[in-house]
């Protein structure tokens, strides 16, 4: 599930592949809409909700409280059901998406900020077991005017970039400019969160999905309080 950009999105996923799917524009009311929008999505993939081996939320970075809703709502039907939650970044979700429409890595995957700002960060797409494109991250998740993040990435190689700002970036590194969306498929940040748990030893449990803020949030405090963030759900 996704609420950390401007859309309310949610997606069923087993092996790789999309049951069902769904995605909404808004900008404001993800927390009245998530938990139908799920409920919608696992009907029409004819799933009750414990049907579900895990629960997978993006993690932002993004609109502060949007993260919030989500990770809050992702903890919470986990705990609900009894299955693991688990956390999937937005830019991670961003590049992977490039990766599945043809792009070459390394892909620089941006997410709008506040005013001139973009989150930026840098990816190899390798394959997996099955041929489908990975974002393994490389390097940390920045925060920083457009303008400053030619220079950032100055040093290290990037085949194409992909979110707002892309063909101004783009330019200036000398790589392929793709489209300007930044908005996460919800069926990657499955597919990311999947991995990660097949990755784990036996036994072994996923860290609790919390929120990604590559800067802390300034003081400007939204109108409405974000729900508390649910402790005691598995994984």
């Amino acid at each position: 599930m996704d609420a950390s950009a401007a859309q309310c999105a949610a997606a069923v996923v087993s092996g790789g592949r999309v049951l069902a799917a769904r995605a909404e524009p808004m900008t404001k009311g993800q927390a009245e809409r998530l938990a139908p929008l799920i409920e919608e999505v696992l009907a029409q993939a004819r799933l009750a909700p414990r049907d579900l081996a895990a629960v997978a939320v993006c993690t932002g970075p993004g609109n502060f409280t949007g993260v919030r809703i989500g990770v809050a709502a992702a903890r919470g039907l986990a705990l609900a059901i009894g299955r693991p939650a688990l956390g999937a970044p937005r830019l991670q979700a961003l590049a992977e998406a490039a990766g599945r429409a043809g792009a070459q890595g390394p892909v620089l995957a941006l997410a709008a900020a506040r005013r001139d700002e973009r989150h930026a960060q840098l990816f190899d797409l390798v394959p997996d077991d099955e041929g489908r494109p990975m974002a393994m991250p490389f390097g940390e998740a920045i925060q920083a005017p457009i303008a400053e993040i030619p220079d950032a990435f100055a040093d290290v190689p990037v085949a194409c970039v992909r979110g707002p700002g892309a063909g101004e970036i783009a330019a200036a590194l000398d790589a392929v400019a793709l489209d300007e969306g930044d908005l996460p498929d919800a069926a990657d940040v499955a597919r990311i969160a999947a991995r990660a748990l097949a990755a784990l030893p036996p036994g072994a449990r996923p860290e609790r999905p919390a929120p990604i803020y590559p800067r802390p949030p300034e003081a400007d405090p939204p109108s409405e309080a974000p729900p508390p963030l649910l402790d005691g759900a598995p994984g």
